[in-house]
């Protein structure tokens, strides 16, 4: 098949699929293969859980360097993923493979970011949330981190070559790499963190080996699919030369997605500073609540996927009506799964908690604190496809607004008068609290970008 032919099939699917059928189809694989992300993130801990508390905090101590890695990745991809979908909408096939492959170029320039704080930043990182907690948390921790930085190129493949993928509307192909690559890690997990078949037992290190060589599985996967089946964009080294003018538009959406998730990294940092004063326990709580929550807000996130290439792709071909129709269909799915996550969340926590060895400290800190925390899924749904919607459309500028009030303005400093205030069990009210912050300033720019863009979107249907 021609690039030509490429585009002609992605204008025929993009823009005139009945929108319902076309979010489900481009959004479904990517949901399927978020869940299955999710599913290892709790798995994961879960086997690191029974080496011992320390390992959990120590894994869980990782996460502020771990979302910024991914912080990289994801904001650059939702940069190319907008462009590129945005320029197929045009019919600028030249345009989109220049875009591809400066994303690529991009990629490269994070990961090698990356090396460098891993084998030079991660132990003053843990010392700084450690302080007077066990030593042997640092020391599992370094070991950890290191090695998921260090080789974090499987992980940057990963994510670029899956929002590509997705950009051309090929979810299924960007599913298969997601699911690829955490299977191989639940695979590998128990054997290289307790030594079966053979192999050394390497307890937190393995789980760390075990995530990058899943990360490499799916990154190999993506460039093998990119090549073979995604001909509405052409990848070539050769004469290739990084572009200001393209890698500026992909970080004009882009880098307000970085900062967001940087931020996310910043503030789960706080929160543990704050946290570790009570017991490491409690950031242990900490750190088996973001997994758990996983399991619901990865598949919004995988409804978002499907969701930013139809809108931008519709907003590029003037067709307002089904620019319209995508964000309100994405709404409706958003609500029904974080609704189901509420409901697990405040019937369940004991279940939940006990999957991960609870102690009968983390049960007394943790079951509180899952059901509090819980109660700002009611809400969370409208700002996650609200936040999309901006980027979709470019102006990923108000999502960077909505997440530094919500997390930074809001969430932390609450955190930490609450914390002085009513003790551990007030601190989780600052979730809650932000979030309602939250909803009230994106439903301010949903407003804003319907008065301004999405009215004045031609309607070419």
């Amino acid at each position: 098949m021609s690039a030509k032919e490429g585009v002609e099939t992605q204008e025929n699917k993009m823009g005139v699929m009945p929108v319902n059928k076309l979010l489900l189809n481009m959004s479904l694989p990517m949901m399927v293969s978020m869940l299955v992300q999710a599913l290892y993130n709790i798995v994961d801990s879960i086997f690191v859980a029974k080496l011992s508390e320390n390992a959990l905090t120590a894994v869980s101590l990782a996460f502020p360097i771990q979302t910024l890695l991914i912080a990289f990745g994801t904001g650059t991809g939702v940069g190319v993923n907008s462009l590129l979908s945005r320029q197929l909408g045009e019919k600028n096939m030249k345009q989109a493979s220049r875009t591809a492959m400066n994303g690529i170029f991009l990629a490269v320039i994070s990961y090698l970011v990356f090396v460098i704080v891993g084998i030079v930043g991660v132990r003053p990182f843990y010392a700084t949330q450690v302080k007077d907690a066990d030593p042997e948390i640092l020391t599992l921790g370094v070991q950890y981190l290191t090695i998921v930085c260090v080789c974090s190129f499987g992980l940057y493949a990963q994510l670029i070559f899956e929002k590509l993928l997705q950009s051309t509307g090929k979810t299924l192909y960007s599913m298969i790499t997601q699911a690829a690559g955490a299977v191989t890690n639940i695979i590998l997990d128990p054997i290289l963190i307790f030594g079966l078949l053979g192999m050394p037992k390497l307890g937190v290190a393995g789980a760390a080996v075990a995530t990058v060589i899943g990360q490499i599985v799916g990154g190999t996967l993506g460039l093998i699919f990119n090549i073979k089946v995604n001909k509405e964009i052409t990848l070539s080294v050769k004469d290739f030369k990084p572009d200001a003018g393209t890698i500026g538009n992909i970080y004009r959406v882009g880098v307000p997605s970085i900062i967001m998730q940087a931020i996310g990294s910043v503030m789960t940092y706080g929160m543990n500073m704050i946290l570790i004063t009570f017991s490491s326990t409690a950031t242990a709580v900490f750190g088996v609540y973001f997994k758990l929550q996983s399991f619901f807000f990865m598949p919004v996130f995988g409804l978002n996927n499907g969701m930013i290439p139809i809108v931008a792709f519709n907003y590029g071909a003037g067709k307002r009506t089904r620019v319209v129709r995508t964000i309100k269909c994405s709404l409706v799915y958003a609500l029904i799964l974080l609704f189901v996550g509420f409901i697990v969340f405040e019937t369940i926590p004991g279940v939940l908690l006990g999957m991960f060895e609870a102690s009968e400290e983390m049960l007394a800190i943790g079951v509180p604190a899952l059901r509090i925390i819980g109660v700002h899924f009611l809400i969370a749904w409208f700002c996650i496809i609200a936040g999309s919607v901006f980027q979709a459309l470019g102006n990923g500028v108000y999502s960077l607004v909505v997440s530094v009030a919500r997390q930074l303005v809001v969430l932390l400093p609450a955190a930490y008068i609450l914390a002085k205030i009513g003790g551990l069990h007030a601190v989780w009210w600052a979730f809650p609290i932000a979030e309602t912050m939250s909803f009230c300033v994106s439903a301010f720019f949903m407003m804003r970008i319907n008065k301004r863009v999405i009215r004045n979107i031609p309607d070419y249907d």
